[in-house]
């Protein structure tokens, strides 16, 4: 006999998961009491979005469902912010839900919530297990859905009686469901190197979840094969490496007008992986919705997505991966022209991903990014949330290799410190690096605790204004001197990360920072870098005062 508690911890095994995020909660204790001699890592978290953050973070890096568990009610709705991230981001997460017991049920009983109405906005499926026999067909069933088509957050309601319910005759073994590739059909392909071999002016743009190593490693001998130049979608950066002579920069908020121009101009846009939303899209300005003035080439693994948003002149369902193969195979002809192409827009990103040197106060961001971009590993992670201080990193950090971001596309604040710890659980060898603002550390900064308890090494550099700073340059804009709502009162986060147990550093001289960083990465501790930035220095290259005195103008 098993329990139902026993018997999701046996299903989770079984998916080779490895490692879960939770808040504890007395409403899936026969879920804890299984975990205990089970061989999967458990990772005690402060908040439950925090929680669900890390899972979303180890989705986004491993390709694997993420897995939290959180207790009914305010554990669940905490929940529901990392929940929003992986479903607007298309990444694979399993939240499961202690529930409240099956007789008890309707009656809005304590804590009681009905997820099957509440979270079907926030996930791909929803289902609540009335009966323990079932637990592996659902758990399979979430792995499943979690992973296939356009990938996101599966939510599992577990009401606590069904957990300590024995089953007589369990499964004698678990197996786990074949997640199927989408390949691309033969004719699509065919008439995809056509287009490529006619265009002249032809662009790539990388975006969305379901790559592999192998697949980038693929689709950039094939660029530099077909010299095609390449973009990234926002917040997708690791899909390509920004040294190699295709690589044109990222395609999003702030994108660089050179190349915007060039997907606006161009006379065949291939979008691959991604939905092309409205932050990747510019505010939906790159191409025209619903009927793009470009010959649009659209590559996804969900059919659901072709023609939802843009009608493209040729359909793809398949998955990247299956799609980079298929790609790498193609013979293509190659014009003249594109080399130069090629070569002038490369050397138009390395321009605007050149930081500025100087700018407003004692601190310069600049030669900060710049110092990191040069000496950080090729294989560290960078994490961050939103703000406008996440700009130095999305435009001057030049990733090199996969699986090396973790940031929200869905512009989420409060995810750089929880993924941080989830990417550092995920990959133990390697350096993480969080970035935050002030506001954004304070929403989620707790889960800091999480990196002591567990021993994990994470850097965050905390980017301090003493403001909410993308909010701020909103309102200096558009209400030019009538400050409300925007200013921060912080604490001292070095002093903070030393209550921890961590080890803290404040900036607040430019040439601070290098020493400050190597002495964070010698403690062998989690650590806080503080620097203390002017407010003025609200983006790389505009002040606010010089924002202020635009809005006035207008």
């Amino acid at each position: 006999m098993k329990t139902g508690g026993q018997l999701i911890v046996d299903s989770l095994k079984a998916n080779g998961v490895e490692r879960l995020f939770c808040v504890p909660g007395e409403s899936y204790l026969a879920v804890l009491d299984a975990l205990v001699d089970s061989g999967v890592g458990v990772t005690v978290c402060r908040q439950e979005g925090g929680a669900a953050m890390m899972a979303d973070a180890w989705g986004r890096l491993t390709g694997k469902p993420g897995i939290c568990f959180v207790t009914r009610g305010p554990g669940a709705t905490n929940a529901a912010a990392g929940l929003h991230i992986a479903r607007q981001d298309s990444i694979p997460m399993i939240l499961f839900i202690g529930q409240v017991q099956r007789d008890a049920r309707e009656r809005e009983a304590f804590q009681e919530v009905e997820y099957r109405r509440a979270f079907t906005e926030f996930a791909k499926w929803v289902g609540e297990i009335d009966d323990p026999a079932r637990i592996p067909e659902f758990v399979n069933r979430a792995f499943s859905v979690a992973l296939s088509g356009r990938p996101g957050p599966v939510v599992l309601s577990l009401p606590e009686d069904v957990l300590r319910e024995s089953v007589a005759k369990p499964p004698v073994r678990i197996l786990p469901n074949p997640v199927p590739a989408n390949r691309p059909g033969r004719a699509e392909m065919a008439d995809l190197a056509a287009r490529i071999s006619k265009a002249e002016r032809p662009i790539l743009i990388l975006g969305g979840t379901r790559w592999t190593e192998a697949a980038v490693e693929q689709v950039q001998h094939f660029a530099e094969r077909a010299q095609i130049p390449v973009g990234c979608s926002f917040r997708r950066q690791m899909l390509f490496d920004h040294l190699h002579p295709s690589y044109a920069g990222d395609v999003g908020i702030g994108i660089n007008p050179a190349l915007a121009h060039e997907i606006t101009s161009s006379d065949l846009v291939m979008l691959v992986g991604g939905r092309f939303s409205e932050m990747p899209s510019s505010g939906y300005t790159l191409l025209d919705v619903p009927f793009p003035s470009q010959p649009l080439v659209h590559v996804h693994a969900d059919s659901g997505e072709l023609g939802r948003v843009y009608r493209p002149a040729l359909a793809i369902n398949a998955d990247p991966a299956s799609f980079a193969e298929a790609l790498s195979e193609l013979d293509i002809d190659v014009t003249p022209s594109r080399a130069g192409r090629v070569a002038r827009l490369h050397q138009e990103y390395l321009s605007w991903s050149t930081p500025p040197e100087t700018g407003p106060g004692d601190v310069h961001m600049g030669p900060i990014i710049t110092w990191l971009r040069d000496n950080l590993p090729e294989d560290a992670i960078l994490t961050n949330g939103a703000g406008n201080y996440a700009t130095w990193v999305h435009r001057y950090i030049r990733f090199r290799k996969f699986a090396t971001q973790a940031a929200p596309a869905s512009g989420s604040m409060g995810y750089g410190v929880p993924a941080a710890v989830g990417a550092q659980q995920a990959f133990p060898d390697r350096l993480v690096v969080a970035f935050a603002g002030d506001g954004c550390f304070m929403m989620h900064g707790q889960e800091f605790a999480t990196a002591i308890q567990h021993k994990l090494p994470i850097i965050v550099i905390v980017v301090n204004n003493s403001m909410y700073g993308t909010i701020r340059m909103h309102q200096e804009r558009d209400y030019p001197g009538r400050v409300s709502a925007t200013d921060l009162v912080n604490p001292d986060f070095a002093a903070l990360a030393r209550a921890y147990g961590g080890h803290g550093e404040t900036v607040e001289k430019t040439e601070d920072f290098v020493p400050a960083f190597e002495r964070a990465r010698a403690s062998g501790v989690a650590a806080i870098i503080e620097i203390k930035l002017d407010p003025e220095a609200i983006t790389p290259t505009r002040t606010l005062t010089q924002i202020r005195g635009s809005g006035a103008k207008k």
